[in-house]
């Protein structure tokens, strides 16, 4: 049966426009990981209308997505109430059927469900965070960047700066591209981490074999967390190096979750120490809460990968959380075009509750420049 669409007059507030924009922004310098290099981000940013009042939403993927938001998803949600939120949802899903519901997709559905939780809590006018029922007052973050294309000096600089200047208690860094100059930069990190933390991150670069003698050499750097050793998509792989990684590091991955039932799949195949979950690809804030349950229900650590600024609200909400990701590409991003973008303060950033909705506004003179 097909969700009733609001009449004038019917009272709700039903949803009148949804639309979608680009925005390319060149990073600070060019950057790689252990499989691949990039010297650009783009940010597809959603917007939706009620009452009044408009919602923002973003995803980090390909401009691909606005076709996705403008073809598919906003005829399927427009004169619907935006208090139903779950029925937009479901009626989103259902449209995507045919073209394939993961990927572009699930990234498309992300940016339009937290645009309409966002305006949701601004017709209220109540800050998103208590609407999603806040746990906690501040998200503790790790900062990261580290990327293997830096040298030694401006690896040091950053994760030190976010250690001294940040006030972080975990930093992170890329490795995947060799292991000689991969323990050359965990030296160097090491050093400039001091008493922080040492994340690393293969973004599923190794094969078995070799993640498991890295994360015994890595041992000696006292790395505690190994993000990615293999593909994510390789769950006995993952739990065949968390049962062989040392005991103080944890194994985590998830983040290229598009669905519940990936992360079912990754909690029940007892593949990772900490699961992640970003909402910009898991279905927005209705997705990323489903994961958040499920690593709840598995008692399992829970951790948001990137989009500090659209996590911020969901993740107060998010039972067994842990961290978020501070990522350095998404942070000055954020910064550059939304008004309200948090701020890290003691290694964490916390929510304006003074503000409805999640508090972030489009700084559009700014933006577009970047326009796609």
């Amino acid at each position: 049966m097909g969700r009733r669409r609001r009449a004038e007059g019917d009272g709700g507030a039903a949803i009148t426009a949804v639309r979608a924009r680009a925005f390319t922004i060149p990073t600070d310098a060019p950057e790689a990981d252990g499989t691949l290099r990039w010297d650009a981000t783009t940010l597809v940013l959603v917007e939706a209308d009620a009452g009044g009042h408009t919602g923002l939403g973003a995803t980090y993927e390909s401009r691909a997505a606005c076709e996705i938001v403008t073809s598919n998803l906003a005829p399927a949600v427009v004169g619907l109430d935006a208090f139903d939120i779950g029925g937009a949802f479901d009626a989103m899903l259902t449209q995507v059927r045919n073209i394939g519901s993961r990927g572009v997709a699930a990234c498309a559905i992300a940016a339009v469900d937290q645009a309409l939780w966002d305006l949701k809590a601004r017709l209220l006018g109540v800050a998103l965070a208590n609407l999603l029922g806040r746990r906690r007052e501040a998200v503790p973050c790790y900062g990261s960047g580290g990327f293997t294309s830096y040298d030694e000096q401006r690896l040091r600089a950053q994760l030190g700066g976010w250690v001294e200047e940040g006030g972080c208690q975990w930093v992170k860094m890329k490795v995947g591209r060799g292991d000689l100059t991969d323990l050359s930069r965990l030296e160097a990190a090491r050093d400039a981490a001091g008493e922080a933390g040492l994340f690393i991150d293969a973004n599923g670069a190794y094969a078995r074999n070799e993640a498991r003698d890295f994360a015994r050499a890595a041992a000696d750097y006292d790395v505690t967390w190994f993000e990615e050793p293999v593909s994510s998509d390789d769950l006995a792989g993952l739990r065949h190096l968390r049962e062989r990684a040392p005991g103080a590091m944890r194994i985590a991955a998830g983040e290229y979750g598009y669905e519940p039932f990936y992360f079912r799949h990754m909690l029940e195949a007892g593949a990772v120490d900490v699961l992640q979950a970003d909402l910009t690809r898991c279905l927005g804030i209705t997705g990323f809460l489903r994961a958040a349950d499920l690593a709840d229900a598995w008692s399992t650590p829970f951790s948001c990968h990137c989009a500090p600024a659209f996590h911020l609200a969901a993740a107060c909400a998010a039972p067994r959380l842990i961290n978020q990701e501070w990522f350095h590409d998404h942070v000055r991003i954020e910064a550059m075009l939304f008004e309200g973008a948090p701020r890290l303060k003691h290694g964490a950033i916390a929510p304006d509750l003074s503000q409805p909705g999640a508090g972030l506004t489009l700084k559009a003179a700014d933006a577009e420049r970047y326009a796609v």
